[in-house]
């Protein structure tokens, strides 16, 4: 039975040879995660089902990132609390401030998470990991204390749905704007619980930067997953970082789908979502001058060390305008590392932005970034829902680095060679 690459690895890990959308199975997982908001939630089920010790030490990570470095006393007794358990489980993938870094960036990075994994976190975008070719998605605290006890989880096998990139991308467009442009199309619920296959010439070029940002807003279009068959460029980026052995998968030629999309993306420009929802997608050039007050570049979207070298790009010799506040955050402590040997943190300083240590902070409208009313941001995270960022009377505008970049120095939502 001809199958995809979704069905190939969620079969494998189910002890099947075949399977077919729809059907209910339980999984092996290979690995799981929870941050401060959702562990704390999951290790308290976990107790109250008499759980005594996690199935494998070494397959579950607590990474503390959204409200960290601490910013009030809630928060410093949520960390306290999976800083607790972690020790207290023996979780060898624990990381504190200093060595945290965006979940969904760290991971990664770290080569914990793998091509051929099933992986699952409590938290929306661990769909991010798709990009390795694994299937990665997002579950509650709930289901995440039934894994850590377990090692296993229930599934429904979604139906997949190919999107097909091709052409060549002209300057300054990426990744990002290949997903936003993607869910302005199908919009918010238009993959809903479906696998989402991003493949085509475009993407097999791409760098892994580029592919981490498009899987991780899979959910965005409601997907249960945004994965892209490995290749080459995945194998290049794994190899020095895996932890273990990992697998490739890739659809059989006939393999069925639930619908295909194809685009010839070698006219795109750079593109914003505007507020307040990620299908609500405008090309730059047709927007008027929309002036803004803030430009946050990180996140677990568009924080690694490529997107800080295309905001460096545009910075370059130049200021921030007057009135607006540039935050730049780097989405782990190697990223950082790799900046500053660069020389892009003296590119920001000197561009009178704000260098921030990793963390989710002003993404969530947690900390560390927050929209009073009236306000608007040029931002390179994935939501921009209604008080997303802060305040309900504040806007949120979604971007590609350089966009985000060009916006901070020109003070309005700019094209990069508008600078």
């Amino acid at each position: 039975m001809s199958m995809t690459i979704s069905e190939k690895i969620l079969a494998a890990h189910a002890g099947r040879s075949e399977l077919r959308p729809g059907e209910l199975l339980e999984v092996a997982v290979d690995f799981a995660l929870g941050n401060d908001i959702t562990a704390p939630f999951a290790i308290e089920a976990f107790r109250r089902a008499g759980a005594k010790k996690v199935f494998d030490p070494e397959r579950v990570a607590l990474i503390p990132d959204h409200f960290t470095p601490n910013k009030d006393i809630a928060s410093a007794m949520q960390v306290k609390g999976i800083r607790e358990f972690a020790a207290e489980q023996h979780l060898t993938h624990f990381y504190e401030v200093g060595r945290m870094g965006i979940e969904h960036a760290l991971l990664p990075e770290q080569g914990l998470v793998l091509p051929g994994d099933v992986v699952i976190g409590a938290d929306s975008h661990t769909c991010t990991y798709g990009a390795l070719g694994a299937f990665a998605t997002g579950v509650g605290s709930t289901d995440l204390a039934a894994v850590m006890m377990t090692g296993k989880i229930w599934f429904k096998v979604p139906s997949s749905m190919k999107f097909v990139f091709r052409g060549k991308l002209r300057p300054w467009v990426g990744g990002k704007d290949l997903i936003l442009y993607t869910i302005g199309q199908i919009g918010v619920d238009g993959a809903r619980y479906g696998a989402m296959e991003l493949t085509g010439e475009v993407i097999a070029t791409l760098p892994m930067a580029d592919r981490f940002s498009m899987s991780n807003m899979a959910i965005e279009a409601g997907a249960k997953v945004g994965i892209i068959p490995p290749d080459a460029i995945t194998e290049q980026y794994v190899k020095e970082r895996a932890k273990r052995s990992y697998r490739f998968y890739e659809s059989d030629a006939d393999a069925r789908y639930e619908r295909t999309y194809e685009w010839d993306v070698s006219a795109f420009e750079p593109m914003v979502a505007l507020p307040h929802s990620p299908e609500n997608v405008r090309l730059v050039t047709e927007l008027p001058r929309i002036p803004i007050h803030q430009v946050v570049i990180g996140s677990c979207t568009n924080g690694r060390f490529e997107d800080l070298q295309q905001a460096a790009k545009i910075l370059k010799g130049k200021r921030v305008a007057p009135g607006v506040r540039c935050l730049i955050i780097p989405a782990t402590q190697e990223v950082y590392r790799q900046a500053l040997r660069a020389g892009l943190m003296e590119i920001f300083i000197d561009a009178e932005a704000a260098v921030s240590t990793p963390t989710c902070g002003p993404c969530l409208g947690g900390h560390m970034g927050i929209l009073a009313a009236g306000e608007r941001a040029v931002a390179t995270t994935n939501r921009n829902f209604l008080g997303r960022m802060g305040h309900a009377e504040s806007e949120v505008y979604l971007s590609n680095p350089a966009v985000a970049a060009a916006s901070a120095i020109a003070g309005y939502i700019a094209h990069p060679d508008a600078i």
